[in-house]
């Protein structure tokens, strides 16, 4: 099994990469957040993997951190979901709005990722419900109410914002906020953005 490549960043073509490794040449595809973190061309890079043998091919994918390919491994299990939708979701998101989309079981961040319909998203979020924290990540703010968090983060997306500037706000309410006045708050707090 190839765990980790250590080498030469040969070509950077969307979602592929080619990694020379002391004379060979390692293809592999990464999701968005990796690639855009990658070094540029002719560079040292190091890339942990993982490897998928089938019946047709032999695939090799990429991540820049464990955290990532522990992410990708999760979603691996999910049922229905196989490698290219797992580096969709992660290219789609990023972590931590991963977790926060479980942890508050919100559908709609998950089917604006491409190929990611409201079945499947149903499905992500009953399969990682109780067993999604990566390295340690709370799946939520612990001090917020979930109804709360989830009602406020609903409304901030319903008036237009994006899901980065309405997790950004909701993470910066106080413990104690009613629904209406995390909504002021939020409000407040994208202004001033």
């Amino acid at each position: 099994m190839i765990g980790r490549l250590n080498g030469t960043l040969l070509e950077k073509t969307p979602p592929l990469v080619l990694i020379d490794c002391n004379g060979v040449g390692y293809e592999c595809e990464v999701p968005m957040s990796t690639f855009y973190n990658l070094p540029a061309v002719g560079e040292k890079v190091v890339m942990l993997t993982h490897f998928v043998v089938r019946e047709d091919a032999q695939l090799l994918y990429g991540f820049g951190s464990h955290q990532e390919r522990a992410t990708f491994r999760q979603l691996l299990k999910v049922n229905g979901i196989g490698a290219k939708s797992a580096l969709s979701i992660l290219s789609g998101l990023s972590i931590d709005e991963l977790v926060q989309a479980v942890a508050l079981q919100e559908t709609t961040m998950l089917t604006r990722v491409p190929g990611v319909g409201k079945k499947t998203a149903e499905r992500l979020l009953l399969e990682l419900k109780d067993k999604f924290t990566i390295d340690g990540v709370a799946a939520m703010n612990a001090n917020q109410p979930k109804s709360a968090s989830s009602d406020v983060l609903n409304a901030l997306l319903a008036l237009g914002y994006n899901e980065r500037e309405a997790l950004a706000a909701v993470k910066q309410l106080p413990s104690d906020v009613m629904v209406a006045d995390g909504i002021r708050q939020a409000l407040k707090l994208l202004s001033k953005a």
